[in-house]
C-alpha cells in the first residue's frame, strides 16, 4: 500500500478485488475515482484527486478507469464520468458524479473519522 499519499491505479479485476479487501480490512475511508481515458472532464480533476491523495494521508485513494475494467464500472453502477465513490468497510456512504473540484475534498473531510 502506498503511503505518504498517492492513487492506486487498478489495472486487473484482481488488483481491484485485492486493493478491496485491503481497504476493508484496514477500516480506511477508501475514495475511488471512475475515469474514463476520452473524458475531458475526468482529466481536468485528475490532478486534484492526486492533490487531494497528498493531504489527506490516512484515506486510500482508488481509480479506475471504466473502459479498462467496463465489468467492475458496471458492477458499480457507473453512469458518468467522473464518479467518485466513498466507502467505509466495504459499504457505499457517498456518491459524488461530476468533476466538483471544491466539493470533493469537503465530502472526503466529512466522512473521515474524526
Amino acid at each position: 500500500m502506498a503511503e505518504g499519499g498517492s492513487v492506486i491505479g487498478c489495472h486487473t479485476v484482481d488488483e481491484w478485488n485485492q486493493q478491496l479487501q485491503e481497504a476493508r480490512e484496514s477500516k480506511k475511508l477508501v475514495v475511488i475515482d471512475f475515469p474514463a481515458s476520452w473524458c475531458g472532464t475526468c482529466r481536468m480533476i485528475a490532478p486534484i484527486f492526486a492533490e487531494l491523495s497528498k493531504k489527506f494521508t490516512s484515506v486510500l485513494f482508488l481509480k479506475v478507469d471504466v473502459d479498462e475494467l467496463k465489468s467492475v464500472a458496471q458492477d458499480w453502477a457507473i453512469e458518468a464520468m467522473p464518479t467518485f465513490i466513498f466507502l467505509k468497510e466495504g459499504t457505499i456512504v457517498d456518491k459524488l458524479v461530476g468533476a466538483h473540484k471544491d466539493d470533493l475534498p469537503k465530502r472526503i473531510e466529512l466522512r473521515m473519522p474524526k
